[in-house]
């Protein structure tokens, strides 16, 4: 069945079609948390708020934009409001394909994963706005156009703060670059 049309039964109060939609999109709402949190409880529950928020607010939804985008945009307003409560919290991991292969060549060491743990300490330095559009981009993999919509900013504008967000984990990442680099 069509997505939209799934949408719509699950706007009608049919229970089955909403699980249809969270079995659908459980994954990607876990793993967006987890990339933000680094804490598998915390995705754990901060998805199931998600899809809790998405279920009361089924309702009002228009069919404007896609429902993936919508969930999306309920997702990082969940977490944001998470971190505003919440202090202290290790706010950022990284999956092996982060995306940003142009700053950091591996070089096929052995010692992989203990650098990608450095990325992931010195990504939790960045600004928000800066960890969030490198999670939706590098580790969702959404498009720029998705990106926008679902943070309600231009395309221009998600560019721009790819751009800063990579530049600024490169000069955060700068005293380590060398650990990343094989003398020939």
């Amino acid at each position: 069945m069509e997505e939209e049309k799934i949408v719509q039964s699950a706007q009608k109060g049919d229970k089955d079609a909403f699980g249809i939609l969270v079995d659908k999109y459980r994954n990607k709402m876990f793993y967006l948390a987890y990339s933000m949190t680094n804490n598998r409880e915390t995705a754990d529950d901060l998805a199931q708020e998600i899809f809790i928020k998405a279920y009361r607010a089924l309702p009002r939804f228009n069919l404007e934009s896609k429902f993936s985008t919508w969930l999306y945009r309920i997702a990082i307003n969940t977490i944001k409001d998470f971190f505003r409560k919440e202090s202290g919290i290790e706010r950022v991991s990284l999956h092996d394909h982060i995306g940003i292969e142009e700053t950091v060549d591996f070089n096929g060491q052995s010692d992989k994963q203990e650098k990608l743990e450095l990325i992931k300490k010195n990504i939790g330095k960045l600004p928000e706005k800066h960890r969030i559009i490198l999670t939706l981009r590098d580790i969702q993999g959404k498009s720029y156009s998705e990106i926008a919509e679902i943070l309600n900013i231009s395309p221009g504008t998600v560019d721009s703060r790819l751009f800063r967000a990579r530049k600024k984990l490169r000069k955060v990442m700068a005293p380590y670059l060398s650990l990343f680099r094989r003398e020939s």
